[in-house]
């Protein structure tokens, strides 16, 4: 916002039955504030609750330049089969960020890097084996 700063309340009143999926690569996006311990609501649930089917947050700080890389993998692997004029599916996310994370295994990205993406998504039929 330009005059003012964004708000989770200003999210979660915003009316957006068409969104589909958010990736929220900024330092801890799926973390509660630390000075209202007892919410239990972030940033990546706020979206989710105003209507996001599939969210992907971060739970502390992150590297950019070693995030870039997962981040990059990630988009390949969500978007890299789809033709022109074809829909994104929001229930691959969880498996595009699986793929990412264990192709970074190939790097020498520390774990703390590597697993501080996390998915939060409504209930889809599909079964993560491995990582996230």
């Amino acid at each position: 916002m330009r005059d003012e700063p964004l708000t989770l309340l200003d999210i979660m009143e915003n009316n957006s039955p068409q969104a589909e999926f958010a990736f929220l690569s900024a330092c801890h996006t799926a973390v509660g504030d630390e000075e209202t311990p007892d919410e239990v609501i972030h940033l990546a649930a706020g979206l989710q609750f105003s209507g996001f089917k599939s969210v992907i947050g971060t739970l502390w700080g992150v590297n950019d330049a070693l995030a870039k890389h997962i981040v990059e993998a990630f988009y390949e692997k969500m978007f890299g089969d789809l033709e022109n004029g074809s829909v994104m599916d929001c229930t691959k996310a969880a498996w595009a960020l699986n793929n990412a994370a264990n192709g970074a295994l190939k790097t020498k990205m520390p774990l703390e890097q590597r697993m501080v993406f996390i998915h939060i998504a409504i209930s889809f039929s599909y079964t993560l084996f491995g990582f996230c």
